[in-house]
């Protein structure tokens, strides 16, 4: 759907959200969350369980799946000769032992500092970002960094929930079907599956097919410009293999539908949409910006969670619908007590 091409500004995807509507822990079950649907043609809004998202799925059709694992990206160091505590937050591998990371307090961090993060594992600050971040070079004993991260790191829990991170969170922040570690932030509409409803869903004769777009910082970094064409995004990396190429083609041809988990999976599709509304496998960097109005070539259904007030995720939602219809169903979910945010419930919008 089309929206009438108005001009959005940034004030326009503006909404009261109280803390109390913000979970701040998962539901006590995954398919346990209560699950909004908007059907996108008529503005009709129904009030399910997630469970019940096999009502929505038809045989032929096809459930695209985010299958990036997150890994506990938030470290914690002392700072030599002072003994000040920093908090080193991963962002990306630029090469082997090499990351670039944030820090926080980050005027304590300056290029030549090493940093303690445990007995024997210490990185070496060696330059500055353009966004304020840090070129660090890790030192530590062993052959895998990753293990040592695994073994160190904390689950980077998004800065909206105010809790400390907890043991369960490195089970319940991440997806059951996450394979490919490189996310710092989980694709949260994922998160309320289960192994069990993903073989409902199959059994139902809807094929179910997995992309990768490794989800950044930036999701929760906020539009500063008033003026929408003006926001860059951060670029995130992605592949659409030739397998799931391959299952979208098929499902267009057939005039079935697409079901995209997660606003992370629409980017990475929309990406690779080419002419004549196929996609092709490729595998690389993408700072696509989605917000109203935006035809979109490869989407049908989308589920999705509830998304902060001014956030890409917002516009990028308000665009598969419509601003208007967006915030409604908003405003009805919070009369309704549905939770928001990352750990919060579901939308469907069909």
């Amino acid at each position: 759907m089309i929206e009438k091409k108005k001009k959005y500004k940034l004030a326009d995807f503006t909404y009261s959200l109280p803390n109390k509507f913000i979970a701040e822990h998962p539901s006590p079950r995954r398919d346990q969350s209560k699950l909004l649907v908007l059907h996108k043609d008529t503005g009709e809004i129904e009030h399910k369980k997630f469970y019940q998202i096999t009502d929505y799925m038809r045989k032929n059709d096809l459930l695209l799946l985010n299958n990036t694992k997150v890994f506990p990206a938030r470290l914690y160091a002392t700072k030599d000769r002072t003994d000040a505590k920093v908090e080193v937050f991963l962002l990306r591998e630029l090469n082997h032992d090499l990351w670039e990371v944030m820090v926080r307090p980050a005027r304590k961090v300056r290029i030549g500092n090493k940093l303690e993060l445990a007995p024997n594992v210490f990185c070496d600050v060696i330059d500055n970002t353009v966004s304020g971040g840090r070129v660090v070079r890790f030192e530590y004993a062993g052959d895998d960094l990753y293990s040592v991260i695994e073994r160190i790191g904390i689950s980077p829990l998004p800065p909206y929930i105010k809790r400390e991170s907890e043991k369960k969170d490195k089970v319940r922040y991440q997806t059951v079907y996450a394979e490919r570690r490189g996310a710092v932030a989980a694709p949260t509409a994922g998160l309320h599956f289960t192994q069990g409803l993903i073989e409902k869903i199959e059994r139902k004769n809807v094929k179910v097919e997995k992309i990768t777009l490794h989800i950044g910082l930036g999701t929760f970094r906020p539009v500063q410009v008033e003026d929408l064409n003006r926001h860059q995004m951060d670029s995130e990396y992605f592949e659409v293999s030739p397998s799931a190429a391959l299952a979208i083609n098929t499902v267009r041809k057939k005039r079935r539908r697409v079901f995209a988990v997660g606003t992370s999976t629409v980017r990475a599709i929309e990406t690779v949409a080419v002419s004549g509304f196929q996609v092709s496998p490729r595998r690389g960097w993408t700072d696509k910006f989605i917000y109203p109005p935006y035809n979109f070539k490869m989407v049908d259904a989308m589920i999705t969670n509830f998304h902060q007030p001014q956030s890409t995720l917002l516009m990028m939602v308000s665009a598969f619908a419509s601003r208007e219809m967006i915030l409604k169903a908003y405003n009805e979910a919070k009369k309704k007590d549905y939770r928001f945010l990352s750990y919060g419930d579901a939308m469907l919008i069909i």
